[in-house]
């Protein structure tokens, strides 16, 4: 049930009494709310679109299409606006059976209709191992899971997944660190000094050193520093590996595959996407020109081996193998994606952070020159500026000063982290202000939506003691709506027939914050609605003395409920049914 839907067909049925429609494209004709309540309900491209494709004029086809809807009953006013647009204005016994259609089809309500589901598999967070998940990654988690959740309540299949970095420099830069802190757990004496600029003097590796101390003793110190590096370094990844798993996990993130660098490596995928890239002439020896202005890691004035990252839209062609026959880092990513393609996914979402924006090209090309489709899509999410106590909280994983994602969920809770986490576009900066998301007034949005929810709830408790002899179930199904003619009762309407709207842009462009802008925007028409009968009592929600309006509110409200609990499943947020 999509009333936008519904318009759209109306009128392309319009246009077809007056035109052959073969083989023209609608792909660009919209149906939205207005802008702006004044110039009705619902406005329309469609003339401005399909003008130009059936030889005439925007305001000519208007016309037409104005004349041919002018008997339509659902319809109050329509009319021409600008060069061509169509304003429409419905009847409110439009929007009054929207609500009984949207009984009709309950939780359904808004799915979007997927003709060919498929198997996604949406790669996330893989932070590297090398410390807990600072509260900077919950955004990356958060928004990567929910994406994951909306795909799946959409009809796909989702595989969730997370990279293990546990093959390069990074992670023997954590096991050096972690040997320091083994050796202070020992009785030695450690300075800040002796780690290196590298390095991760975090006092989050002190219980890794006492638990290698627990397990090997002062054993491990006796063996060669290659040796003593490898346990050490292996042994730290999988510490690092379950506290992270552990966080993820306590924020209702579960993944359904780790992946191991290693063990793609020690399988031979990455030796076999050469072995492919060798055969189709995609790799050669050669040396890269000095990037300008910029130090970059794997670029060396040597012969290296180098994939055609030109050839599939890159800038610069790309170094996999450096001249000591080291793998680079971007090496292990595409060995990484083609072990993804071999395993039957033709749909890869991956979730980066903002500073990785510099390496979306050359992934992208690496998997066109694997797949024939259109296979990976990235999706990037920016920083997050945290404010506490009035001040902004500054952040380094090496130095060991951060606040990890542990930190923020236990400290305002999964729920709250979950939600300030969707509300702006993941590709803004967005500022956590620790003081607001814990307030209790309007300004803070958390609070603002589940005040509105655990109200809605209210109602209906007490309906449940006014009229106690009703059995509601049965009831609400048949009850009419024609009663709610209020402005502010139509309003909550037309928000609540935006769901499906906002359902689909949230889906069509992977922006679940979309869903979060609207549950504020029923929570809003809602509390309007409330306070209005506050000040009329002609507009409360319950009347003692008139059944029949008391039940189409009722029923108004329920509807209501039900896009939040269909949007909060998306979100994974618990929303509460009473609050002190």
């Amino acid at each position: 049930m999509n009333i936008f839907n519904d318009v759209y067909q109306w009128l392309i049925e319009a246009v077809k009494m007056d035109y052959n429609l073969d083989h023209i494209d609608f792909s660009k004709v919209v149906v939205e709310p207005t802008k702006d309540a004044r110039h009705g309900d619902l406005a329309t491209n469609v003339a401005m679109v399909l003008s130009k494709q059936l030889s005439c004029k925007p305001q000519e086809l208007a016309q037409k299409i104005i004349v041919r809807l002018n008997d339509n009953e659902n319809i109050l006013k329509i009319e021409i606006a600008g060069p061509g647009f169509i304003n429409m204005t419905m009847k409110p016994s439009f929007w009054h059976e929207t609500v009984t259609k949207i009984w009709g089809v309950k939780e359904s309500f808004g799915k979007p209709h997927i003709e060919n589901p498929e198997e996604i598999l949406v790669e996330f967070v893989s932070v590297n191992p090398t410390g807990p998940l600072h509260a900077g990654h919950g955004r990356n988690a958060i928004y990567g899971d929910t994406l994951a959740s909306l795909l799946e309540f959409c009809g796909h299949k989702v595989t969730r997944e997370y990279y293990i970095n546990d093959a390069g420099g990074q992670v023997d830069a954590l096991g050096e660190s972690a040997i320091l802190r083994y050796k202070q757990a020992l009785g030695q004496d450690i300075s800040d000094d002796q780690f290196g600029p590298d390095m991760y003097r975090g006092d989050y590796l002190n219980s890794v050193g006492s638990k290698l101390k627990e397990k090997y003793g002062d054993t491990l110190l006796s063996l060669d520093h290659a040796k003593l590096l490898q346990i050490v370094k292996d042994f730290s990844v999988v510490e690092m590996m379950d506290q992270i798993k552990d966080d993820l996990d306590f924020a209702h993130i579960i993944m359904d595959v780790y992946t191991s660098e290693k063990e793609v490596i020690s399988q031979g995928h990455l030796d076999r996407m050469l072995k492919n890239f060798e055969e189709a002439g995609l790799i050669y020896n050669g040396v890269l020109a000095a990037p300008l202005g910029i130090t970059v890691d794997d670029w060396e004035e040597k012969p290296q081996l180098l994939f055609k990252a030109t050839q599939f839209g890159d800038d610069v062609d790309r170094a996999l193998q450096k001249s000591d026959k080291s793998w680079t880092y971007f090496a292990g990513d595409v060995g990484y994606h083609y072990y993804k393609i071999q395993r039957g996914f033709k749909k890869l979402l991956n979730i980066f952070g903002a500073d990785h924006i510099g390496y979306v090209k050359r992934l992208k090309a690496a998997v066109s020159a694997m797949s024939d489709t259109d296979t990976l899509d990235v999706r990037l999410t920016q920083m997050v500026n945290f404010v506490d106590g009035g001040k902004p909280v500054r952040m380094s994983k090496r130095s060991g000063n951060f606040i990890t994602f542990r930190d923020v969920l236990e400290r305002v809770g999964i729920n709250a982290t979950r939600y300030l986490m969707l509300s702006r576009h993941h590709d803004m900066a967005l500022d956590f202000d620790f003081d607001l998301v814990v307030s209790h007034n309007k300004d803070n949005p958390v609070f603002y939506v589940n005040y509105a929810y655990a109200r809605m709830h209210s109602v209906i408790k007490q309906m449940t003691k006014t009229f106690p002899h009703i059995a509601y179930d049965k009831s609400l199904e048949k009850v009419a709506l024609d009663l709610l003619v209020n402005d502010e009762e139509i309003a909550l309407i037309k928000e609540i027939n935006n769901w499906p709207r906002v359902l689909q842009m949230a889906y069509v462009h992977k922006e679940p914050h979309r869903i979060i802008q609207h549950l504020y925007q029923l929570a809003y028409r809602f509390s309007v609605l409330w306070n209005a009968g506050r000040e009329n009592s002609h507009l409360r929600f319950i009347d003692p003395k008139d059944l029949n309006i008391s039940l189409a509110r009722l029923k108004l409200i329920q509807t209501n409920i039900l896009i939040f609990k269909i949007a909060s499943s998306i979100l994974k947020i618990e929303l509460v049914e009473e609050m002190n």
